[in-house]
């Protein structure tokens, strides 16, 4: 009988451990940027006429949570935006990849809110 106890308590432990480091892993809907305090979503659409640079990501992360500056869920720090010839970056800016092409990233709202 004391061997089943010390062995309940040892799946109690392991189970607890394993779900705990969980707790803090977020299940993002969708990739995206912060950008001058607004959230972009990261489409599958390709842009090849991007104007300026106007931004890099600060802070990456995949935990949750809800950080300052050009944040980031997808992109590593260092990554640079652009705005894209021809669209308000009201509307959309380019998200330089790492093979040197860049994504459209869609505005959604306010970050935060």
């Amino acid at each position: 009988m004391r061997i089943n106890s010390k062995l309940f308590i040892l799946v109690i432990i392991v189970s607890v451990i394993t779900g705990c480091s969980n707790w803090k892993s977020a299940d993002w809907a969708f990739n995206f940027v912060v950008w001058d305090e607004y959230i972009y979503k990261v489409s599958d659409d390709y842009i090849e006429a991007i104007d300026q640079e106007i931004g890099a990501v600060t802070k990456y992360s995949d935990r949750a949570g809800t950080y300052s500056g050009n944040f980031s869920n997808k992109y590593k720090k260092g990554t640079t935006y652009y705005s894209i010839k021809g669209i308000s970056t009201d509307e959309a800016i380019a998200i330089q990849e790492e093979d040197g092409s860049y994504k459209k990233a869609i505005r959604d709202g306010k970050y935060g809110e």
